[in-house]
């Protein structure tokens, strides 16, 4: 069989042919991918002359055929990988990197790019203005890979880059191993009180496709697990919470320590050699925070209200314990079941019983694909006779409502031991309009996988997430721009999570809950009352919530902050939150050091704060939405307009301050936080 990866698929969608793909056809194909980009760039070197058209977009339609690899082998080796894959993963990362770097690093190259600066200064260019802002980009995105540096620098960076691109790999592939070996089994279902039974069918299901009888509480990326809120046994879940925390961090060949402490020493020295004090101070520079100062000026005006608040819920959630457990001490691992319960008793709230309403589905087409129709006018046929990457991938084309074609959406569900935890969204394609192509998007999950003929029914969280993941795949596919540069989630990293949170409103809008939330035996809708009782729960928990997040944000920026010369992670991250004012028992963080991938896996280093900067943004415009009729075509199209068809293509926050009609403000936030 020939492989798919060695020239640019001309099929449907661009999308190549997953039917001929075999693990061993990437690295041929990235030899012959990386000589196709080196070919290009070489000839746009060759130009004796300096236009815009010869470099910039020349630019933009060179390594195609790399794109398309790496799209393909990036996505393959994060949800569903294997030993062998570990291995092509750990070469190609950091030769990619080099081979980037020698583009980004190169001195002609930048030369003619400052040229070119020089000539729109002058008023040479007559350029429009995303192909103006291009040349902002691409100006920015050298001088910040280090093109300025003298030729000592340039070489440093570049070996500091593909450093780190090598131990990220390997962090990964220790983080997924240390994750499965601490999967919890059990030979029988004594100690699983408090779980339904198709919960148990899916930790049956996930025993087998371990190859065991019993049943397997398979462990999760975050700090927690959704089976603490119900499992009775309180050894049972301080086991899974404990064993969560350990991970990376024991003493066998997948701790990953050294890794981290590596990273963080490597990311320091690039710091340095830009003439910046730290790494956060460096990569911020390029975000719309600007600088790690803003940022923690946001953040400690949270901290202490959150943490009062947390307090609080504590004492009510030890109430509950004291019935159950007369003298003992609430935990991390009581808080989720106690919520539940007086969840149950102040608002009348179970969300262990809304789960028969959520089927899987159901959930997808007649509640997220509802509102993606309802708002923006999109309709989802699913395409059963396209081959995904993945036997469990569902497969729909997305079409807009005059008929015209707006690309291809992949949903792939089910967790498995080879796919890396957490949800996530990805382009296999990206939407161009100078390349001639349409979007074709991601989402991955990791709910439970039922056993065969069962129905995949999904927490009140899970529900939650898919939406949110959807409106990253919103902002994929709606993309509307020339240069692949651009295209839908191409933004800075503390903007990307914005649409995504805005997203998450239409989960409990009444119009949308009722298409969906159906139970899956009676056929019988939920009542409409659930919808007050759940709104008013809205600032519920949030104490925990807001500490729990913020614990781990500001641990990535204080990591950061450091040189990497640290002895001890878990006393250091004890100092670090204790210095904000958050250390609390009972609330853990949501990452520790050893198994924090969005910072050393996931390309959010000195990032994470981006979900709660990114939310102030989201409060906002979910408030806009409400005050100009919800769930509307004409606010979907004003939405999608204004933002989430323009990816990249102009400054960030100025498509926010035009949406709005002024500058954002954190009082929403702190209001739907509870914490006004």
């Amino acid at each position: 069989m020939s492989n798919p990866l060695l020239e640019l698929s001309s099929r449907e969608f661009n999308l190549i042919d997953f039917s001929e793909l075999e693990d061993r056809h990437y690295l041929p194909a990235f030899e012959a991918a990386t000589a196709a980009h080196n070919a290009e760039i070489a000839a746009i070197l060759a130009e004796p002359s300096v236009s815009f058209e010869n470099t910039l977009v020349a630019m933009e339609r060179s390594g195609q055929l790399l794109s398309q690899l790496a799209n393909v082998v990036f996505n393959k080796t994060s949800s569903d990988t294997n030993e062998y894959l570990q291995q092509v993963e750990q070469k190609l990362s950091p030769r990619l990197t080099a081979h980037l770097d020698a583009i980004s690093l190169n001195p002609e190259l930048f030369a003619r790019l400052v040229e070119l600066e020089q000539k729109r200064d002058a008023g040479e260019l007559e350029l429009d203005s995303e192909s103006d802002w291009l040349l902002t980009k691409y100006l920015q995105d050298f001088r910040h890979a280090g093109a300025e540096l003298g030729e000592s620098g340039r070489a440093r960076v570049a070996e500091i880059n593909e450093e780190l691109a090598s131990l990220s790999a390997e962090f990964d592939k220790r983080l997924l191993a240390d994750s499965n070996d601490l999967a919890i089994h059990l030979d029988d279902a004594k100690r699983l009180d408090g779980l339904t039974e198709s919960e148990l069918q899916s930790l049956q299901q996930a025993a087998s496709d371990r190859g065991r009888k019993g049943y397997t509480i398979p462990l999760l990326n975050y700090s927690g697990h959704p089976l603490l809120s119900q499992l009775t046994d309180r050894e049972l879940r301080q086991e899974i919470l404990q064993r969560t925390l350990s991970r990376g961090a024991r003493d066998n060949a997948n701790n990953t320590s050294e890794l981290v402490r590596k990273m963080l020493k490597l990311r320091s020295e690039k710091a340095r050699l830009f003439g910046y004090a730290d790494y956060p101070s460096y990569a911020t520079s390029t975000q719309t925070a600007k600088s790690p100062e803003r940022i923690h000026a946001v953040l400690r005006q949270i901290a202490p209200v959150a943490k009062k608040n947390a307090e609080a819920e504590a004492a009510q959630l030890n109430q509950l314990l004291q019935l159950e457990r007369p003298g003992a001490t609430l935990a991390a691992w009581d808080w989720d079941r106690y919520t539940e319960q007086l969840r149950a008793r102040d608002y009348d709230v179970d969300t262990a019983v809304l789960k028969p309403y959520f089927e899987l589905r159901r959930v997808l087409e007649d509640g997220v694909f509802f509102a993606a129709n309802q708002l923006y006018g999109l309709r989802f046929s699913r395409r059963d006779d396209i081959v995904g990457y993945h036997p469990d991938n569902w497969i729909y084309q997305v079409d807009f409502e005059d008929g015209e074609n707006c690309g291809l959406y992949i949903f792939d569900p089910y967790a498995r031991p080879s796919k890396s935890g957490g949800a996530w969204m990805n382009n296999l394609v990206d939407q161009s309009r100078l390349l001639n192509k349409k979007p074709v998007v991601v989402n991955n999950m990791n709910i439970p996988k039922p056993a065969s003929g069962e129905p995949a029914l999904m927490t009140f969280d899970e529900v939650n997430t898919l939406f949110h993941e959807f409106g990253h795949t919103l902002h994929g596919l709606l993309s509307d721009v020339t240069y692949p540069r651009f295209s839908g989630t191409n933004v800075e990293r503390d903007f990307v999570e914005f649409p995504s949170q805005v997203n998450e409103m239409w989960m409990l809008w009444p119009e949308v809950l009722a298409n969906y939330a159906i139970h899956f035996e009676t056929g019988e809708k939920l009542d409409p009352t659930w919808i007050e009782k759940i709104l008013a729960t809205e600032s519920f928990n949030q104490g925990f919530e807001t500490t729990h997040y913020l614990q781990a944000a500001i641990l990535d920026l204080a990591l950061h902050e450091t040189d990497g010369d640290i002895t001890d992670l878990a006393q250091f991250e004890a100092a670090a939150i204790s210095d904000y004012g958050l250390d609390f028992a009972p609330v853990p963080t949501r990452y520790r050091p050893n198994y924090f991938a969005h910072i050393f896996a996931g390309g959010y280093s000195a990032g994470y704060y981006g979900y709660i900067w990114s939310e102030v943004l989201d409060a906002e415009s979910v408030d806009w939405f409400k005050q100009n009729g919800g769930l509307t075509r004409e606010n979907g199209r004003r939405f999608a307009e204004a933002l989430l068809s323009r990816g990249g293509s102009s400054d960030s926050m100025g498509l926010v301050r035009e949406f709005l009609g002024r500058e954002p403000e954190i009082t929403p936030l702190l209001i739907r936080r509870g914490l006004a």
